[in-house]
């Protein structure tokens, strides 16, 4: 299957989980508001967001694929299940041992996430119940990514990529029990939402483990062994998906720092929860797609096709994400009150919500392509590097976000907006290093060409980006106009996508007829695609 047809297998399937996503959100703000039961919320779920989005999403599986692909290729079938049993059994103990530790010291944890509430004990308590009904999603997770890992090296993309829409769907199923049950309290409706977490943990490892076993990869849990295959998929996994997974590292750093003030935590997450759709539905699908592309060119010593296949995803992430970096810069109050204020969400929380967003909204582009930029790495089994430059960038969010956040704090001014920033810079950082070693040394050099259609697609973003503006300006009136703000932001952001399209052909960034033909089949790719195989007929 064509690069562009694995991306968009992928980002198809995840295009629904981020609706249903989004919806869950909405329900979310309008049943807790922007406040303590958000924040006890949003602290339950931030060690298992980081997991989910560095193994479900992403850099657990890209840093696991050469490896197991690589045992595949060499030694056959069977001894990659042994491989991948081995890597499954030592990661869930050592997981699951973490688990349990977390849960037991988290009423010690609690009042340092959460400083802001250290003289309101019921909302630690709850706070902290909550985290311990949420925690064991870490577990699930893991067994989820080495399988997906299994899957995708395979050529089996979709089961993976569909799976995560059950944790939107169980915790939609939770928000929505005040229907049924009327008379449910506020708090307990926290801790079914947290407990609803795991319970799609524990379907998403199912169906997971079930598709592993249609493809006909038998996979076994044992004793946990540190053997030299153990030994080997650690040493490029682990700082793999530190490397991969620094946006969500300082996702998770911005979230503890904005502890002490009341209402930031929720805020970072609802802005975080709109910034990363599009690094859900592009730079992780482009990323997953490019690591066997890329292992397969580097193993043959195809040092053109490598560049040519890391032109190509690059190209097709700046496409996707460019224009939506744009509509979250220029019309982020639009977006947010337009879709989320309702209930005990206000438009005060959108306000604030927007000014954060739009400094996260420039360092989107750079959030996909570091996930872009990484495979070349992972294929060549090289993971140190990447560990380094983001450990680097997480560095530069903890001390430039601590200042800002202080600093703007001190002026009366929302310390979280410098938090935003901090996290943009550092992730500009992080693509300057990978794309700069990369260059350095020979992998990947801009072509012409490349340059040529990148400067065609920003054109065509500011073409979009001036009626986008135009909208937002217009905002309160459209909304009178149509009768309803949801379908003026609709409406706004299809008008938007039409013009950027029309943009794009009449600039020849890209024709119909080359669509076409990266979204055509490769010759031999039938046997391996993702759409045909028995793995996703169930």
């Amino acid at each position: 299957m064509s690069l562009a047809r694995n991306t968009l297998v992928q980002s198809g399937l995840t295009l629904g989980s981020r609706l249903l996503g989004f919806a869950r959100d909405m329900v979310l703000a309008a049943r807790f508001g922007q406040g303590p039961m958000m924040d006890a919320f949003t602290t339950a779920l931030m060690l298992p967001n980081l997991f989910r989005r560095l193994f479900a999403e992403g850099a657990f599986a890209q840093a696991f694929v050469p490896v197991y692909g690589g045992v595949r290729e060499r030694e056959g079938e069977e001894a990659a299940a042994v491989t991948a049993s081995e890597a499954l059994s030592f990661m869930l103990a050592v997981v699951a041992g973490f688990c349990i530790v977390f849960q037991l010291l988290t009423p010690w944890i609690m009042p340092w996430l959460l400083s802001a509430y250290r003289d309101q004990p019921s909302v630690l308590a709850l706070a902290v119940t909550a985290t311990q009904l949420a925690m064991p999603y870490l577990v699930c997770m893991t067994i989820a990514a080495l399988l997906s890992g299994v899957l995708n090296t395979g050529g089996r993309f979709a089961l993976s990529a569909g799976v995560p829409v059950l944790l939107n769907l169980c915790t939609l199923a939770a928000l929505t029990a005040p229907v049924v049950m009327p008379g449910l309290s506020i708090e307990t409706l926290l801790l079914v939402t947290s407990a609803a977490v795991t319970v799609s943990g524990v379907l998403q490892a199912a169906l997971l483990w079930r598709g592993v076993r249609r493809l006909g990869v038998r996979l076994k849990i044992g004793l946990p062994r540190l053997t030299p295959s153990v030994r080997r998929t650690l040493a490029l996994a682990v700082p793999g998906a530190l490397a991969g997974g620094a946006m969500q590292i300082n996702s998770v750093v911005s979230q503890v720092l904005t502890g002490s003030d009341e209402g930031a935590r929720s805020v970072i997450y609802n802005a975080d929860r709109l910034y990363q759709l599009p690094l859900g539905l592009v730079g992780v699908a482009i990323g997953l797609a490019l690591v066997p592309r890329l292992t397969r060119a580097f193993v043959a010593g195809d040092e053109a096709g490598g560049r040519k296949t890391l032109d190509d995803g690059i190209a097709l992430a700046m496409a996707f994400t460019l224009p939506a970096a744009v509509a979250l810069f220029v019309i982020p109050f639009f977006i947010i009150d337009a879709t989320v204020t309702r209930g005990a969400f206000t438009s005060a929380d959108a306000a604030r919500t927007a000014d954060v967003l739009r400094q996260f909204a420039w360092g989107v582009p750079a959030f996909v392509l570091a996930k872009v930029l990484t495979p070349p790495f992972f294929a060549r089994q090289d993971t140190r590097r990447p560990m380094i430059y983001a450990i680097a960038s997480v560095v530069v969010t903890v001390v430039v976000g601590s200042a800002l956040f202080v600093i703007l704090g001190r002026m009366g001014r929302d310390g979280v907006v410098g938090l935003a920033v901090a996290t943009s810079l550092s992730a500009w950082l992080n693509v300057a290093l990978l794309a700069g070693t990369l260059m350095r040394e020979g992998v990947w050099r801009p072509s012409g060409p490349f340059l040529s259609r990148m400067a065609r697609i920003l054109a065509a973003c500011a073409v979009m980006g001036g009626l986008l503006l135009a909208a937002g300006i217009a905002y309160p009136a459209l909304a009178r106009l149509l009768l309803a703000k949801e379908v003026a932001v609709v409406l706004a952001c299809g008008a938007g996508a039409a013009v950027y399209g029309a943009a794009v052909l009449a600039l020849r960034a890209t024709s119909v007829a080359e669509l076409k033909s990266i979204l055509r089949r490769e010759p031999g790719a039938a046997a391996s695609s993702g759409l045909d195989g028995p793995g996703l007929s169930g």
